[in-house]
């Protein structure tokens, strides 16, 4: 009988995966996949990015039988990167927002780029971008880093809750302004 916590146990699974953040399992990242494998809720099969290697390492860990890539989740593909034609570029900004680690460069109005060594390969900047300008092109020689990939979305998640907190902080300092000139005569 084991006495590995699920805690434990998700942080193993999550170790195994290849921190794309890509969201094709199904899941909102690789950590909520985890706890989800973990939890007997998803199969081990459900990673495109992480393909048969991550399976057989799954499979190992929690001493399952090696199963294929559930198609619907996606195929299994070289690792990929975003690549922006900067020419077509219209600085709209929308790819931005839902790239897990902060791999695309740029400012509203300006032109975006990627920085390759650091884009995973979500293809989460290709729905949002409006004039097309982003497309997957074969990754160079340099080998996706998983570690370097999870201290980057952790980043950007706290990032992101940090501007909210901030956001939510300027929204009741103005409301309360406000209420105190209201209950002025």
């Amino acid at each position: 009988m084991s006495t590995e916590t699920a805690p434990d146990m998700t942080a193993r699974i999550d170790a195994l995966l290849p921190q794309t953040q890509c969201t094709r399992c199904g899941y909102s990242g690789c950590k909520p996949y985890a706890a989800a494998i973990a939890g007997g809720e998803a199969g081990i099969n459900q990673c495109p990015p992480g393909g048969s290697a991550t399976i057989e390492a799954l499979a190992q860990l929690l001493k399952r039988p090696v199963l294929p890539l559930n198609p619907i989740n996606g195929v299994e593909t070289p690792l990929r990167v975003a690549w922006i034609d900067e020419a077509r570029c219209i600085g709209c900004a929308r790819c931005l927002a839902p790239c897990p680690v902060d791999a695309i460069v740029g400012a509203q109005k300006f032109m975006h780029t990627v920085l390759i060594d650091r884009c995973t390969g979500c293809e989460l900047c290709l729905p949002p971008c409006p004039v097309d300008c982003i497309e997957m092109r074969a990754a160079p020689e340099a080998v996706n880093e998983p570690t370097l990939n999870r201290e980057r979305y952790a980043a950007h998640t706290s990032r992101l809750l940090n501007q909210a907190a901030a956001r939510q902080q300027q929204l009741a300092a103005k409301k309360a302004l406000a209420a105190r000139h209201l209950g002025e005569p």
